[in-house]
């Protein structure tokens, strides 16, 4: 570990493939860094295609690390696909823990762990990319001394991930991709820098998410008991207090952003209310089915009774598709 000055972490999302190549195309294996990318990617893909297109633009030595593997000065490693990656004093964990903002791996997970085990040493570079995850991992590494890098949002495919780095956290530099290189360069032909305390929560976070569970006793350190439920676990969630970025976390390691919550109930109320409306239609249809029997039997007064209350089941599932709709056109439902 002596011999690599800098740990740069990058995470990118939404047109991020493009992104990062053109930013390993600049970096050199001889500078003493070494490289870890998180890309959000799909679960089924293998990660070995981006290896091979990024082996292709940089002299840095591109893997796919396994869990426990070192650090070695002058290579890039890529988060393999469904698995957090995390860097430890002189290695690599890869698990595959509770998603954080609905993503595994999550760059909020990287660049966190970045924060709590190499301070000052790290430099955290966020790309183009939708909602908010690398926002939290972002402070984390500026308040541990870290330097942050952004790409300019004018230029980024999707600006929402830059952008929301700059809303929450003052950084140290904000630029097209193409001057990310010689920045970086820059820095590493400066003396150290002075290391600072590292943060109790960071460390405490970074921890929760490599043992894949935590306490009460730690989240009460971290954290305040909030009204809200875990959206996969069902578990409570405490709210963060001390990095700014409104964040949830629960038991069991599931992490969100504000925004990344609202998004997720969204979606639990469409399932529920489609659901509903299938349970609704079912009933309907029964309740005809048993309207006309009853008229076939002679039964005209129940009859009657029992097509109005299909019509009535009619009414509820209008309603609901119209919710729906609502929910369609503003990305939240008004009950």
């Amino acid at each position: 570990m002596d011999e690599i000055k800098k740990i740069i972490v990058i995470g990118a999302s939404a047109g991020g493939f493009n992104a990062i190549a053109q930013l390993v195309a600049g970096l050199r294996a001889d500078e003493g860094i070494a490289v870890f990318v998180v890309l959000h990617l799909s679960k089924n893909s293998t990660g070995n295609v981006i290896i091979q297109h990024l082996q292709q633009r940089t002299s840095l030595i591109c893997r796919i690390p396994e869990d426990g593997e070192p650090i070695l000065n002058g290579h890039l490693y890529l988060a393999p696909p469904d698995h957090h990656m995390m860097v430890k004093p002189g290695f690599i964990r890869i698990h595959n823990g509770p998603e954080e903002n609905r993503w595994r791996p999550s760059i909020d997970v990287l660049f966190r762990s970045a924060a709590a085990n190499y301070g000052s040493h790290v430099m955290g570079i966020i790309l183009t990319g939708l909602m908010d995850d690398g926002t939290s991992g972002m402070s984390a590494i500026k308040r541990s001394g870290g330097i942050c890098i952004v790409q300019e949002p004018s230029e980024a495919t999707y600006p929402d991930m830059p952008n929301s780095v700059l809303n929450m956290v003052e950084v140290d530099y904000q630029v097209p991709i193409a001057d990310m290189a010689y920045i970086i360069a820059d820095n590493l032909s400066r003396p150290a820098t002075e290391r600072l305390p590292i943060p109790q929560d960071v460390k405490i976070e970074a921890e929760i998410t490599e043992n894949m569970v935590s306490s009460v006793d730690r989240l009460k350190e971290i954290g305040t008991k909030s009204d809200f439920s875990c959206p996969d676990c069902g578990g409570i969630l405490w709210k963060l207090n001390h990095d700014g970025t409104h964040r949830y976390r629960c038991y069991t390691g599931h992490a969100y952003t504000e925004n990344i919550l609202n998004e997720t109930q969204s979606k639990g109320v469409e399932e529920s209310l489609w659901v509903s409306i299938r349970m609704l239609e079912e009933r309907r249809n029964l309740l005809k089915l048993m309207s006309q029997h009853e008229k076939e039997a002679g039964y005209a007064a129940q009859s009657t009774e029992t097509q109005k209350r299909a019509e009535e089941a009619g009414v509820h599932i209008e309603r609901l598709k119209s919710m729906l709709h609502s929910m369609d056109k503003n990305g939240s439902a008004i009950i």
